[in-house]
C-alpha cells in the first residue's frame, strides 16, 4: 500500500508524495534479466541460420575443390575443346574435332585400350591426360604411353598439370604397369621441366612415324623398293 507523511509548510499542512515503500518489488537483477528476456523461438531461428551458413560454405568448398577422376561420355565435348588447345601448340598435329571426338569415344568404350582422366573444379573440366596401354617385351609386361596432357590456357601455372601427371602415374603404378613413355616437342621447355621433375628421363631413341592414312612420298616409296 502507499504510505505518505504529513509536514507543515508555511503554516499549512501538506502531505508528502506517497512512495512505494510497501509495494511488492522484484530484485534488480531479476528485473534486468526480464528486460532482456528472449523468446524461446529465437534460438531455433539462430540455429537454422547457422546451419544454412554451414551448408553454403560447404557448397562453396565443393565448387572450389579440384580433383582428378576418370573421364566419362558426358565429358567428351569438353575434352575435344581441350585437345584443340593442345594441337594448336604442337608442331606435328592440328585440331580436328571430328577425329578427336571419335578417338575419345573409342577409348571410353574400350577401357582395355587405355584410360582418360580429367581434372575438375566443381562441374567444370579444366584439364585432361590419357594413358594408352601396350605390352613391353623389354619390360616383360604391360606398359603405357602418356598422351594428351593439357590444361585450359587460363588455368595454367597453378599446379594443375602436376596434379594430372601425378594422378596418371599413381594410377599406373597401382595397376602394375611397368613403364610410361611420352613424347613432347623438343622446344617445349616447360613440359620437359615438368616431366623431368617427376622422374622421367630423356631417351636415346628417336621417334619415327608412318601415317598409314596418307600416301607415302614418292621418294620414300622408291627407296623402299631398292
Amino acid at each position: 500500500m502507499y504510505r505518505g507523511t504529513a509536514f507543515l509548510f508555511n503554516g499549512t499542512m501538506r502531505q508528502r508524495a506517497p512512495r512505494f515503500a510497501d509495494a511488492p518489488t522484484e530484485p534488480f537483477t531479476q528485473r534486468k534479466q526480464s528486460a532482456y528476456n528472449i523468446p524461446d523461438t529465437v534460438d531455433p531461428m539462430i540455429e537454422a541460420q547457422a546451419e544454412r551458413n554451414r551448408r553454403s560454405a560447404q557448397q562453396v568448398r565443393l565448387r572450389d575443390l579440384v580433383r582428378v577422376r576418370e573421364a566419362r561420355s558426358a565429358d567428351v565435348g569438353a575434352m575435344v575443346e581441350l585437345l584443340g588447345y593442345l594441337f594448336k601448340q604442337e608442331r606435328d598435329f592440328a585440331p580436328a574435332a571430328t577425329k578427336q571426338r571419335r578417338a575419345l569415344e573409342i577409348l571410353l568404350a574400350q577401357p582395355a585400350m587405355g584410360r582418360i582422366f580429367v581434372l575438375t573444379r566443381g562441374s567444370k573440366i579444366l584439364g585432361m591426360v590419357s594413358l594408352l596401354f601396350t605390352i613391353s617385351t623389354a619390360e616383360g609386361g604391360k606398359a603405357a604411353w602418356l598422351e594428351d596432357l593439357v590444361v585450359r590456357p587460363e588455368q595454367r601455372d597453378r599446379g594443375l598439370g602436376t596434379r594430372l601427371l601425378r594422378a596418371a602415374v599413381d594410377w599406373a603404378r597401382k595397376e602394375g604397369l611397368t613403364r610410361i613413355t611420352l613424347l613432347t616437342d623438343a622446344d617445349n621447355a616447360r613440359a620437359r621441366r615438368l616431366y623431368l621433375r617427376h622422374g622421367f628421363a630423356a631417351s636415346a631413341m628417336q621417334p619415327l612415324r608412318l601415317h598409314l592414312a596418307r600416301r607415302a612420298p614418292a621418294r620414300a616409296l622408291a627407296m623402299s623398293l631398292v
